[in-house]
């Protein structure tokens, strides 16, 4: 009996874990991308931001959205405000203005965040294979919104479109699968 309840504790151990997406730092995914080339999907976010938190519990806890995103990305949560180094594409970025004293507030943008272009969060970033921006999303997605994204760019979709005419045909013909 004993030996049931063990293997039942251990299989929702497991589950659980599966159960999220495996965050990475930017640092981390280019590393991973080295040595396995897969596109990067950034969660830029900042500790004040409402939307942001939104995300985090009504998008990023849906099954269908980890399952995705752990399967065809890199995923990296990326604080757009915070003080981390990050070595990207032979440039060092920081945030020299970073005040510790403002850690649970406002902060000054990260050198990355003003180099993509993130101007309101929470922004969705993607990467190609070989760490190029393909582009940042900005906004709150509910995880069937997010699908569209997800797959646009993982299925190199994005890459046919010439205006925004051919997205809007892609979003209006769009048939997602996610709950």
């Amino acid at each position: 009996m004993i030996r049931i309840i063990t293997i039942f504790f251990l299989f929702i151990g497991i589950n659980s874990q599966a159960q999220e997406i495996n965050w990475m730092s930017m640092n981390e995914a280019l590393a991973a991308q080295e040595k396995e080339p897969k596109k990067i999907f950034m969660d830029a976010y900042t500790v004040w931001c409402g939307p942001c938190k939104m995300l985090d519990k009504n998008t990023f806890t849906n099954y269908d959205v980890i399952e995705f995103v752990n399967e065809n990305y890199y995923p990296v949560k990326f604080n757009a405000e915070g003080p981390e180094e990050i070595d990207f594409k032979g440039q060092l970025f920081k945030n020299p203005q970073y005040d510790p004293e403002k850690k649970t507030r406002r902060n000054s943008p990260h050198q990355l965040a003003r180099a993509l272009k993130i101007t309101g969060y929470p922004s969705l970033v993607f990467f190609d294979e070989e760490a190029n921006l393909i582009a940042p999303i900005p906004g709150y997605r509910t995880p069937q919104q997010l699908e569209l994204y997800l797959k646009l760019f993982v299925e190199d979709e994005y890459k046919k479109m010439t205006s925004k005419e051919a997205f809007a045909d892609y979003q209006e013909n769009f048939e997602g699968s996610f709950e």
